[in-house]
């Protein structure tokens, strides 16, 4: 259930930029993610980088007043479904064993391209491939429209594997490798001023928790942004939320679907809970009975009801009326 939220004010000015075209699947700019070769990529703490790295960052850093939001756009496709699905990137499907040799006869950017659509075209050996590759492509990799149509549909797979792959390929496109200084870079960001600096921050975070890079910590300060008085950044944080998985994401999600004063942000959560996200069957299960519950709670308004009957069909399977106490009765008589 792929949601595309309403366009925000940000969002409307990336799809005004490129008239006719598809916002999401539009060139990005290194502008938020350091691109290759970055500093921040690298195993040494920002305090120790010599003079000339440190003006080559803060040139970076002052790029990112002109962010491009292509990069916001492109992330509203992964890891989220539209209600009702929408059309995926088109990508051939080639599924089989991969012939490694061909590969590495390949630059890195056109090993990651053809390894992720192989993968999304349900190769598990290209899977594999990624899995091992992707260290290798840090700072090799760039930021372009192929590997953003790429990582969208490697995101909306139906299979956490493929999904995984995207967030290899995608963390290696920012370059943003899997360390400590990336992920106190990226704490800094998700504090700073300036807001696409900062939701780009939280959407990474995710990208980050999500391959074991202290998912508890940055589940806390994701948290901690479902508190934020701009709706867009609870949006962004339900976002990060939703790459990092585990148990103990989903009653942050059913907190913010059911008490965040944005439709927005409670129409994200209500997705990551449902298809979205990082969670496996069981996970998004346990989180039926709340559902039940926010399916008739009178402090609820109507459109939230409908989220949590999507949620719940999405989730079980099953084809029910919009009626909570059919809901009830199906749940309760299960086995």
């Amino acid at each position: 259930m792929d949601v595309s939220p309403a366009l925000s004010d940000s969002d409307s000015f990336a799809a005004n930029a490129a008239p006719g075209a598809d916002p999401r699947l539009c060139p990005t700019p290194d502008y938020g993610t350091l691109g290759p070769g970055s500093d921040v990529a690298s195993a040494r703490p920002a305090a120790t980088l010599d003079a000339k790295n440190r003006v080559r960052l803060a040139m970076l850093l002052a790029l990112s007043v002109g962010i491009s939001l292509a990069l916001l756009v492109s992330s509203l496709g992964k890891a989220r479904a539209a209600w009702p699905r929408a059309d995926r990137a088109r990508v051939s499907s080639h599924a089989g064993v991969v012939n490694a040799g061909k590969i590495d006869q390949l630059q890195p950017q056109k090993q990651a391209e053809q390894l992720l659509e192989l993968a999304v075209g349900n190769s598990d050996s290209a899977v594999d491939q990624i899995s091992s590759r992707a260290a290798g492509w840090q700072g090799k990799l760039v930021w372009d429209s192929q590997i953003a149509s790429l990582t969208t549909a490697a995101l909306n797979s139906n299979d956490m594997r493929v999904r995984e792959s995207g967030v290899e390929v995608e963390l290696a496109a920012y370059g943003l490798s899997k360390n400590a200084a990336s992920l106190e870079y990226l704490l800094k960001t998700a504090e700073s001023s300036d807001h696409q600096q900062k939701i780009w921050a939280l959407w990474s975070l995710g990208l980050m928790a999500n391959r074991n890079v202290e998912p508890d910590r940055i589940r806390q300060l994701l948290s901690m942004h479902l508190q934020d008085s701009d709706p867009d950044s609870r949006r962004w944080a339900v976002d990060g939320l939703a790459l990092t998985g585990g148990d103990a994401t989903i009653p942050l999600l059913l907190g913010a679907m059911h008490g965040d004063s944005s439709p927005i942000v409670r129409e994200e959560a209500a997705c990551a809970i449902a298809q979205s996200g990082m969670f496996t069957p069981a996970q998004r299960m346990s989180a039926v009975p709340q559902l039940l519950d926010f399916a008739d709670d009178p402090s609820l308004d109507a459109q939230t009801h409908r989220w949590a009957f999507q949620a719940l069909g999405d989730i079980t399977g099953q084809h029910l009326p919009n009626d909570s106490a059919v809901w009830r009765n199906w749940y309760e008589n299960r086995n």
